[in-house]
């Protein structure tokens, strides 16, 4: 091919110069004799130097020999053209057969090699990447926890636009996700969550967990309740849920649930938020249900990283998997508080301290266990429980300072008593969660704090708020903010219902428990101060009297999910009479009553349980009572 080709570059030349010589010929030629002939002799264009014989003779052998060069060369290069495309196609139909054989012999990896991805990239389509969290938990029959986030910024496409976008995974989400099914079944939910777990219930975190007897507890998250049934702290298993990728092209609609993100902004008028990854998401309605952060002591906080590094702000399932781990390998902990969480807390590891030699101290600022809930007398009863429980308990405990020293938290107290420990649990409540508020321009309660809802829950058009965050009107007992489990799951389901339309008003008293272990435990309702003056009513225990036996009867451990709507008209007041004087040590069932202006405004139930709507009515009703005995009655506390 190259000799042809440089043939062809020297005698093109030539060829249009013997050509040219040609047409001026035939040109002279018609001239002279005044026409131009009719027959040009054969010889004369082939031999003989008259008339440019001889060039015309050039012309031909290279006109010719031109024309076989560049048939040669389209030949040749059609067929070395035709050899490669069949080398082409021969290479490709391997390399598709060697990925097919590779994925048949492992069917169960998630994604190809880094090295086989390289060159299986533009023939295969890339799998959708399952959530982590799903992973994880699907590994497991007994729902493990080692979840990393469900959704990374290198997965499938997530949804642009979601048509009912729920703010947070926890119980209130949860709640609202079922009701917006139950009542458009359809309905394509986004739930957004900065956890990388699915949805899952809290109180179990300070309760029963601590009192199983299975040493991977804090893997399997599953507890044996009270009543010794065996359940998981997830409300529902991973295949209740789809991928968020998936939710858009769901034809019967689902629950998604985006993990380990946050939402970062929220844009009002545009009905959109920004996640922390700059992702956008467009909704129709949206509930913000954030819950709220644990409060720390400032002087905690300021007194640097080595402090901070041993202080547990329980909240979550990996505080819980950090306390525990701390119980097993170090000599003490300290709990600061003396609230629900911090009693809770301080009853189960102090249980735990008599097989393991741990030292737990409590340490608040009240003169007993829930000062601030209970009155003075059953606080001081509650105390001395904890006590014995394997606890130390000191009480009227303002801190001064916190420090690390030779390996040891120093806790210096106002009144100079100085405590040594290992670790520390701030207990101190709960700081609802409003970092939204600016973005969307919502309005913060400056009294209770989170943001203030209407009658229906509502804060703007299209958004609603449930849980902790929520600062509703209550219209028996005016504006508050409740932060418990009953509550969550009360409120969430009311949103989850106006959010399609139902426009129903919150008028429901929660309740929410407190279990000091399987013996000792009480439901309250209303509001519950030890401020307020009190009256209670007393009876001795029985057997069946404990938190235990409650969840043998109802068959839950959770028991905001027995909880129904029903009223007290059908309850009957006992008949036996009750003492005129209650001993002041025996505290072993009865009935607290709160009272403002001479109206029972909050109940306790202590060690009496599936009678809160018989509480919940007296509340209600608003009425003042002359004889609180009587009305004790109703809660038959006086039948063995």
């Amino acid at each position: 091919m190259l000799t042809c080709r440089t043939v062809w570059k020297k005698l093109t030349p030539l060829a249009r110069a013997s050509s040219a010589v040609c047409r001026q010929n035939v040109r002279r030629t018609g001239l002279n004799n005044a026409r131009t002939p009719l027959c040009v002799p054969v010889a004369h264009m082939s031999t003989g130097p008259a008339g440019g014989g001889g060039d015309n003779l050039k012309y031909a052998l290279l006109v010719g020999a031109a024309f076989v060069g560049g048939l040669t060369y389209a030949v040749v290069t059609l067929k070395g053209d035709q050899q490669r495309h069949q080398e082409r196609l021969a290479e490709i139909s391997s390399r598709r057969q060697k990925s097919a054989a590779k994925q048949a012999a492992t069917p169960l990896q998630t994604e190809p090699p880094a090295a086989e991805a390289a060159q299986t990239e533009a023939h295969l389509e890339p799998k959708p990447e399952v959530p982590a969290a799903e992973v994880a938990e699907a590994a497991a029959p007994s729902e493990t926890t080692e979840q990393s986030p469900a959704s990374k910024p290198a997965s499938p496409k997530l949804p642009s636009h979601a048509p009912y976008l729920l703010i947070g995974g926890g119980t209130a989400s949860f709640a609202a996700a079922r009701s917006i099914r139950a009542r458009d079944p359809g309905a394509k939910v986004l739930i957004v969550t900065d956890e990388p777990d699915l949805p899952y219930m809290r109180p179990p975190l300070s309760k029963e967990l601590w009192f199983s007897d299975d040493p991977s507890v804090t893997e399997t998250l599953r507890f044996k309740q009270w009543n010794g049934k065996e359940r998981s702290i997830y409300f529902q298993p991973p295949s209740f849920y789809i991928d968020p990728e998936d939710l858009n092209s769901a034809e019967n609609g689902g629950v998604a649930v985006l993990a380990s993100r946050k939402v970062v902004h929220m844009d009002v008028r545009g009905n959109k938020v920004k996640l922390d990854d700059d992702t956008e998401i467009s909704y129709d309605k949206c509930l913000i249900a954030t819950g709220g952060v644990p409060r720390n002591l400032q002087v905690i906080e300021r007194a640097g990283e080595e402090v901070m590094k041993r202080t547990t702000l329980f909240r979550k399932i990996e505080d819980f998997k950090a306390l525990d781990n701390v119980s097993r390998n170090k000599q003490s902990i300290t709990i600061i508080g003396g609230g629900f969480l911090g009693s809770e807390l301080a009853c189960a590891l102090g249980r735990r301290s008599t097989e393991s030699g741990l030292e737990v101290i409590q340490m608040f600022p009240e003169k007993g266990n829930m000062g601030k809930v209970l009155p003075e007398y059953l606080s001081n009863w509650t105390t001395e429980k904890v006590k014995k429980e394997g606890v130390k308990v000191l009480t009227e405990a303002l801190v001064k300072s916190v420090s690390y020293k030779d390996d040891k938290l120093e806790i210096k107290l106002k009144d100079g008593r100085l405590v040594k420990t290992d670790h520390i649990v701030a207990a101190v409540g709960l700081e609802p969660n409003v970092d939204l508020a600016k973005s969307a321009g919502l309005e913060v309660d400056s009294d209770f704090g989170g943001y203030r809802v209407n009658a229906e829950l509502q804060a703007r058009s299209n958004i609603w708020v449930a849980g902790d965050a929520a600062c509703f009107y209550d219209i028996r007992l005016g504006r508050r903010r409740v932060e418990h489990h009953d509550h969550a799951v009360v409120s969430g389901r009311l949103a989850g219902e106006n959010m399609t339309g139902a426009s129903k008003p919150y008028w429901h008293q929660s309740m929410f428990w407190s279990d000091l272990g399987p013996d000792v435990g009480y439901e309250a309702i209303g509001i519950v101060d030890s401020s307020l003056p009190t009256v209670g009513v007393f009876a001795k225990a029985t057997a069946k009297d404990t938190p235990k036996a409650a969840t043998e009867e109802s068959g839950t451990g959770i028991r905001s999910e027995s909880e129904t709507e029903d009223t007290a008209s059908s309850a009957v007041a006992s008949s036996t009479p009750s003492p005129a004087v209650q001993h002041k040590d025996e505290y072993g069932k009865g009935v607290i009553f709160y009272l403002r202006d001479k109206v029972v405004v909050g109940i306790i139930l202590w060690n009496v349980f599936n009678r809160m709507p018989i509480a919940r009515k007296i509340i209600k009703d608003g009425e003042e009572h002359a004889d609180l005995n009587e009305v004790a009655k109703l809660f038959n506390i006086h039948e063995d």
